[in-house]
């Protein structure tokens, strides 16, 4: 099968040539189909599958014949790097259409946003927090949207804006198609499946477990020699383009900092970085300046690297679904890729799962010429935080007399914050720094 049984508009079908695509991969043979008859779909497929050029074709053969400058098509995404790989898949398959499309997200200026919204696209790629204040504020229209994409809808749930979306919905017309496309299906995505689809067509594609052109390996570690083990296995393995997972992204700056000190090409992706920076970091990952990229979980997400030799667990995923999302990222476009995964005693209940979902026991390896009897230092010396540089006094005018006498004596009573002021700010600082980190 190849791409011209599709009969995609000339226009579309040479963006497609441009970018030497030849035969649709499984989830593009199914998906396409049925969108391009205008049916809603329910997409089950890993990162790494191809699923954007799946809704992304259909869509432009949608918009191509009718008016120009209004949203007619809006797709959410969980993350910006997510949303901006969209953003750049739309533009080079729709180079010919002169469709126009542009993201909205969080950590950026809004004004450039709204400038791009007023003079008028055709496809808007957004991340729910920015969306929803867009919308408050009165700056997008979604009452000319004929086609909802929800990509990567599992992520939202994990990310917590399922009610975002919700509240997104109620802004769009009753009448139009609705994709959604998920690597999962957790109870609470079948039941927004339920909510905001009609009578869908459900393709499937190896959505179960990880791709089988990755094969697995695990290297139990104490905790304190992870890093030592790193280092002693890059030395020892012929690698292209690595993908390192961590749990946290203090961790994952840390090591970033300690390859980089060693001698390679190493980057870090984690949410404490400014837009800009975590754009640098990508192109450089993508464009071969760095060897290796550094992340969290959801920092990578909407990483679409396709030479991706070799992912490395510093840490053990909390789920299994986690885990098929990491190493999805390796052993794609029909190449072979490594899954390496540094375990302690404790994460040994997630292992299990990991060897129930792929069907069999995962080898389990040692490293010649390394040294595990290394004990443990008394504290944290490689990840503990700095402590924080001591606090400089503010200067303060002399006092004499009277107010002196005032300075010294102690208050009857401490100083009391306005009623609630304190409850409220714990309540609500989480949340809303949870929510604008990857609007």
């Amino acid at each position: 099968m190849s791409f011209s049984s599709f009969k995609l508009h000339p226009q579309i079908a040479a963006g497609v040539k441009a970018l030497g695509f030849e035969t649709p991969t499984p989830i593009q043979t199914q998906a396409i189909p049925p969108v391009l008859a205008g049916k809603d779909v329910m997409g089950l497929a890993q990162t790494g599958t191809g699923k954007t050029a799946a809704f992304v074709l259909p869509i432009l053969e949608r918009l191509l014949p009718g008016p120009r400058g209004r949203v007619r098509s809006l797709i959410v995404a969980p993350t910006r790097e997510l949303a901006e790989q969209i953003h750049v898949s739309i533009g080079e398959l729709g180079r010919n259409t002169h469709l126009k499309s542009c993201t909205i997200y969080g950590g950026v200026g809004v004004n450039p946003q709204i400038q791009k919204l007023r003079a008028g696209v055709d496809i808007v790629v957004a991340c729910p927090g920015r969306l929803l204040d867009h919308l408050n504020q009165s700056t997008i229209n979604l009452e000319s949207v004929e086609v909802l994409v929800l990509d990567e809808a599992d992520r939202m749930f994990d990310m917590g804006f399922l009610p975002d979306v919700r509240r997104i919905i109620k802004h769009l017309p009753q009448k139009r198609q609705t994709l959604m496309f998920s690597a999962t299906m957790p109870d609470d995505i079948r039941k927004l499946t339920n909510e905001v689809l009609h009578d869908p067509i459900t393709v499937k594609v190896g959505h179960t477990a990880p791709a089988n052109t990755v094969s697995h390996a695990l290297y139990p570690v104490e905790q304190h020699l992870k890093t030592a083990l790193l280092m002693e296995l890059l030395k020892q393995t012929d690698t292209e383009s690595i993908l390192i997972f961590t749990r946290t992204k203090h961790r994952a700056k840390r090591i970033g900092q300690q390859l980089g000190n060693a001698g390679y090409k190493a980057a870090s992706l984690q949410g404490n970085l400014s837009q800009n920076k975590r754009q640098d970091a990508l192109d450089g990952f993508r464009d071969g300046s760095y060897q290796i990229l550094v992340a969290t979980d959801i920092a990578a997400r909407g990483i679409d690297v396709l030479s991706i030799s070799h992912v490395i667990n510093y840490d053990i995923p909390d789920t299994t679904d986690a885990y098929t999302h990491r190493i999805g990222r390796t052993g794609r476009a029909a190449k072979t890729g490594d899954a390496f995964t540094f375990v302690c005693r404790e994460d040994e209940p997630v292992i299990k799962g990991i060897e129930r979902v792929l069907g069999e026991r995962i080898e389990r390896r040692i490293l010649k010429g390394f040294d595990y009897t290394k004990s443990a230092p008394a504290r944290d010396a490689e990840f503990a935080r700095p402590p924080r540089p001591p606090q400089r006094p503010r200067s303060k005018p002399a006092q004499t007399g009277a107010s002196m006498d005032a300075a010294v004596r102690p208050p009857a009573r401490p100083a009391r914050p306005s009623r609630g002021t304190a409850h409220r700010g714990a309540a609500t600082a989480a949340p809303v720094q949870g929510r604008r980190g990857q609007r």
